[in-house]
């Protein structure tokens, strides 16, 4: 049996005019911004559309996970009986998004389960890119439990610097079956789509065969939460299968998207840190003590609205660093009555925020590309908010489907 921990899947595509309110963002996008998903639910209202197969993780404040996850699968099982889906047998489909920094190419496709483990410490093949944390498992495996398909909002990275797999497919388009091409809603770009079999499905999965050599194969980029749910119901379900059985099963899979991490559509934005309650000059006298070293990497510290200076901090690889300096600010701020830590995406807001009395701001360089592999490689997976990629709306949105049951 193939080595490969990504190969073709039976994928479904709604038979629908209306693509645009078929395709909705990412559940976990835009949690702290209702109004977006209030705009999304009026849209979708009486309409095809994935909206009504998800779990927006805006509403889990306002309706338990069970009752939301009913709604959800009850609405795929109308498509399945509605006769809703085309399916592509034994197909990839090759994606091109226009997102912030241009176009990002991808192929969607399956992943098998086997062959990932989220732990910090793993060795297999496929490996997360950020700490799991175990409390937000639940609300997705609830929703994928009695799912009879699933929507792909997960990313996963492979490391091609020569960008020989996935890129090279955009040249041969023209002997591909398009299968969309459209405006996603609420600025989420274009986005289009062929189907990708035959023989040109033969020379990826060559490809796919040669990358099945590494110590590492893919590392999840986006989704690493619900890519671990699905983990943890298939190793539930597999407890009850033979052998034979488990091999074909399709919950063993996936469905993802799956990105080069050198694509020029594929951007790391840095998450800052924010340090309220406490004294800055103590704060920084502290760091300089315990993390710097004169050849560690370097970061920029603010102070009152602006950058006051930079440290450098030891760790062996990017995400190290960002593991040491967490942990001490964590430490620092627990002994601070009413200290805390929180993380900011943009180095606008941060500076802003330095401006309030016992707050300082520390900017986390933007990530090498070549960092994220090296990173997961000596150290493990990132701490939680390390980096993110691309902006909110360049997030992957709901498309394509597959049947899990």
């Amino acid at each position: 049996m193939s080595e490969a921990a990504f190969r073709r899947a039976d994928i479904l595509i709604p038979r629908t005019g209306d693509m645009e309110d078929w395709s909705v963002i990412a559940c976990d996008q835009f949690t702290s911004e209702p109004a977006y998903w209030d705009r999304v639910d009026a849209r979708a209202a009486g309409k095809l559309s994935t909206y009504h197969m998800i779990l927006p993780e805006a509403y889990l404040g306002n309706i338990s996970p069970l009752e939301m996850a009913d709604t959800a699968n009850a609405a795929m099982r109308r498509c399945l009986e509605a006769n809703v889906f085309e399916e592509l047998p034994a197909s990839y489909v090759y994606v091109e998004r226009h997102v912030t920094g241009g176009i990002r190419r991808g192929l969607v496709g399956a992943l098998d389960l086997d062959a990932y483990d989220y732990s910090p410490q793993s060795r297999s093949p496929v490996r997360a890119s950020e700490r799991t944390v175990a409390d937000r498992l639940p609300p997705r495996m609830k929703i994928r439990e009695n799912a009879p398909l699933e929507l792909p909002h997960i990313m996963v990275l492979i490391d091609d610097p020569d960008r020989s797999i996935v890129e090279p497919l955009g040249a041969r388009t023209h002997s591909m079956r398009k299968l969309y091409d459209f405006d996603l809603m609420e600025g989420g770009g274009h986005i289009a789509g062929w189907q990708l079999s035959g023989a040109d499905a033969d020379a990826v999965d060559a490809a796919f065969e040669k990358l099945a050599r590494r110590e590492v194969q893919i590392v999840i980029g986006d989704g690493n939460h619900s890519l671990a749910a699905a983990k943890e119901l298939w190793n539930r379900l597999k407890a009850a299968l033979t052998p034979e059985e488990a091999a074909v099963h399709p919950a063993r899979y996936a469905l993802v998207e799956l990105n080069n991490v050198y694509d020029p559509g594929i951007a790391f934005e840095p998450i800052h840190r924010a340090v309220f309650g406490v004294d800055p000059d103590k704060l920084l006298e502290v760091l300089k003590e315990k993390l710097v070293i004169p050849d560690g990497r370097e970061i920029q510290y603010a102070v009152g609205g602006e950058v006051r200076g930079t440290l450098r901090i030891r760790g062996r690889s990017f995400g190290g660093m960002i593991e040491i300096l967490e942990s001490s600010l964590e430490e620092y701020a627990a002994m601070s009555d009413g200290g805390d830590v929180d993380y900011i995406h943009d180095e606008e807001s941060l500076l802003k925020l330095t401006q309030e009395p016992g707050t300082v701001g520390f900017l986390l360089p933007a990530m090498d590309k070549s960092d994220l592999f090296r990173t997961v490689i000596a150290d493990g997976v990132f701490p939680k908010k390390s980096f993110s990629i691309g902006h909110a709306r360049d997030k992957r949105y709901y498309l394509e489907c597959r049947k899990i049951k």
